[in-house]
C-alpha cells in the first residue's frame, strides 16, 4: 500500500506499472468527493473575484473602492481558473480510460454544451433587456458564441468566463489523439512530456500551432494527468518529475498574467501571494490523488460540485447587471451575499431542469449517430420503399361484383 493507493509491480522493460493495458477492472475506489469540493471552491473564488475586485465600475460607489478590505483576498480569486485546469486534466484522463473516441466525444459534448447554450441565450437576453454600461451583444456575436468557437472566429465572448472553454476544447482536441490510440500509462506519460516540451518551445511563438498548444496553461492539464496516473497506479519519479516541471512552468507564467490583472482591477497583485495560491492548488489535487482524503464522503460536496459549471457560466454578466441596477438601493454586503446565494440557487435550477434533461437527450441522439459510424457503412441504413405505382397495383382489391338490376 502506497499512500492509500494499491501498489503495483513495475514493468522491468519500461518502468511503467504492470498491467497497464489490461482490460480487467481495477478495484473499486471511493468517489473522490473532495475533488467536487475543490471545484465549487474554485468557482466561488472566481465569483468573488468578479463581484468584488472586477466589478468596481458596476457598483457605482462614491469612494475609490467598494470593498477595500475584502479585496485583499478576492484580488487572487482569478487563480481559481488554474485549479479548474488542474482538475480538468485529472478528470479527463480518468473518464477517458478504456473509452473509444466516439464515447469520448459524446461525453465532452454532453458535458459542455447544454448548460453553455442556455447560459449564452439567457445572458444575452438579460444584457439586451437590462443593459449596463456596456452595450448588449449583437446577433452575430450570439451565433458565434453558441458554437463555443468564438475565439477561433475572432469574435468576442458574450461573458468573460467563456475564454477558458476555448482552452478546454483545445485540450480535448490534443488528448483525443491519445484516446484514439487507447489511453494507457505510457501513452499518457508520453503525451504529457511532449506537450510540456512543445509548450516551452512555443512560449513566445505566434501562429495557429502555438495557440493550439496553449503554452501558458498546458502545464495545469499535464500536472492533472500525471496526478491521476499516481492515483490509478502509484507515484513514480517520472510522474513527480512531470508534476514538478509543470509547477515550475506555472509559477514562471504568473508574471505576465499579474501585470494584466493589476491593470484590469486597478490595484497591484503580488507574485509571492499568487505563487502560494498556485502551489496550494497543486498540493490540494496531489493530496486528493494520493488518496489521503478518501475517507471524506460528504454527499453535499457532490451536490455542490454539480453547481460548479452552471455557476461559472452564469454568474458574471448577470451579476454585473444586478449590481449595476441595485447597488444604489441595496446595502453592498447584503447585495453581495444575496447575489452569491441567488446565483447558487439559479445554478442548481439550471443543472436540474436544463443541463440534465438536455444532456440526456443529446447523448441519445449522438449515440445513435456514432453507432451508425461504427457499423462501418458510408451511409446509415435506408428503409426499402416500394414504388408507389407498384404498391397500388399489388394492393388493388377486386371490385365488388355488380348486381344485375332487377326489372
Amino acid at each position: 500500500m502506497t499512500n492509500g493507493v494499491p501498489a503495483r509491480p513495475s514493468d522491468p522493460a519500461g518502468g511503467a506499472p504492470a498491467g497497464q493495458n489490461s482490460r480487467a477492472p481495477l478495484p473499486r475506489r471511493p468517489r473522490l468527493v473532495v475533488l467536487d469540493g475543490l471545484r465549487i471552491l474554485a468557482a466561488l473564488a472566481v465569483v468573488c473575484y468578479h463581484y468584488v475586485s472586477g466589478a468596481e465600475r458596476y457598483w457605482l460607489a462614491d469612494g475609490l473602492q467598494t470593498f477595500p478590505t475584502l479585496r485583499h483576498v478576492t484580488n487572487y480569486g482569478w487563480l481559481g481558473v488554474d485549479l479548474f485546469f488542474l482538475i480538468s486534466g485529472f478528470v479527463i484522463c480518468m473518464s477517458s480510460w478504456d473509452r473509444g473516441l466516439g464515447d469520448f466525444f459524446i461525453s465532452r459534448v454532453t458535458r459542455l454544451y447544454p448548460a453553455y447554450w442556455f447560459a449564452v441565450l439567457f445572458t444575452s437576453g438579460i444584457l439586451w433587456v437590462w443593459q449596463t454600461s456596456l452595450p448588449g451583444p449583437t446577433p452575430a456575436k450570439v451565433l458565434a458564441n453558441l458554437t463555443m468557437m468564438q475565439t477561433g472566429l475572432a469574435e468576442r465572448d458574450i461573458d468573460g468566463p467563456y475564454w477558458t472553454l476555448w482552452l478546454e476544447l483545445l485540450f480535448y482536441l490534443l488528448f483525443a489523439v491519445v484516446v484514439w490510440r487507447g489511453v494507457t500509462y505510457r501513452r499518457a506519460v508520453v503525451f504529457c512530456v511532449l506537450w510540456l516540451i512543445t509548450s516551452a518551445v512555443a512560449w513566445t511563438s505566434g501562429g495557429v500551432v502555438a495557440q493550439a498548444l496553449s503554452p501558458h496553461y498546458s502545464m495545469y492539464f499535464t500536472a492533472g494527468i500525471a496526478i491521476y496516473l499516481m492515483h490509478r497506479f502509484r507515484p513514480t519519479p517520472v510522474l513527480w518529475g512531470i508534476v514538478g516541471f509543470s509547477w515550475l512552468l506555472a509559477l514562471y507564467g504568473l508574471s505576465p498574467r499579474l501585470t494584466s490583472i493589476s491593470y484590469s482591477i486597478g490595484e497591484k497583485v503580488y507574485w509571492p501571494v499568487a505563487a502560494a495560491v498556485v502551489s496550494a492548488s497543486f498540493a490540494a489535487v496531489i493530496v486528493v490523488g494520493l488518496g489521503w482524503l478518501n475517507r471524506v464522503q460528504w454527499r453535499w460536496l457532490t451536490t455542490a460540485g454539480t453547481l460548479t459549471y452552471p455557476l461559472y457560466l452564469l454568474h458574471a454578466g448577470i451579476g454585473y447587471a444586478v449590481i449595476y441596477h441595485l447597488s444604489r438601493i441595496v446595502p453592498k454586503y447584503v447585495l453581495l451575499g444575496g447575489l452569491i446565494v441567488s446565483m447558487l440557487v439559479f445554478a442548481w435550477l439550471v443543472h436540474r431542469f436544463v443541463e440534465k434533461p438536455v444532456a440526456a437527450r443529446l447523448k441519445r441522439g449522438l449515440s445513435r449517430g456514432i453507432a451508425d459510424l461504427r457499423r462501418g457503412a458510408s451511409d446509415p441504413p435506408v428503409r426499402e420503399a416500394r414504388h408507389p405505382l407498384r404498391v397500388d397495383l399489388l394492393n388493388v382489391a377486386e371490385p365488388p361484383a355488380q348486381r344485375t338490376p332487377q326489372p
